[in-house]
């Protein structure tokens, strides 16, 4: 499959902004994504791609990591969620998401099923 990825770039600058201004849950998740730490898969924080800035993205396997505080229960973001899949699956990406909560409550099962879908896609 080739390898792609589409740029836009204003979404360099906001990637770089973003990735200066993580939330609490980003930067939890953060550091245990690091270092190559689950899966031994290189993890990449608010990168860009199209139109969109990922929260975290495994380019080895064409994996989104996307955390989703509570703006997310609201109807036009949820809407806007789902085009922004729709689009990156359409591009072979696949997306897995995940609520603050889970970063919280159970950070062993956040990694584990992080894992667990690296290892599938390998």
């Amino acid at each position: 499959m080739r390898r792609f990825r589409e740029i836009h770039r204003e979404n360099t600058d906001a990637a770089r902004n973003l990735r200066q201004r993580q939330t609490a849950a980003e930067k939890r998740l953060w550091e245990f994504l690091r270092y190559r730490q689950v899966g031994g898969a290189r993890v990449r924080r608010q990168y860009a791609i199209g139109r969109f800035v990922l929260d975290f993205y495994v380019p080895a396997v064409r994996l989104a990591i996307e955390i989703d505080g509570s703006i997310h229960n609201d109807e036009f973001i949820a809407a806007q969620d789902l085009i922004r899949t729709d689009w990156l699956k359409s591009r072979g990406i696949q997306v897995v998401r995940f609520r603050n909560e889970e970063i919280w409550e159970d950070i062993g099962a956040v990694l584990t099923k992080i894992e667990q879908v690296i290892c599938e896609s390998k």
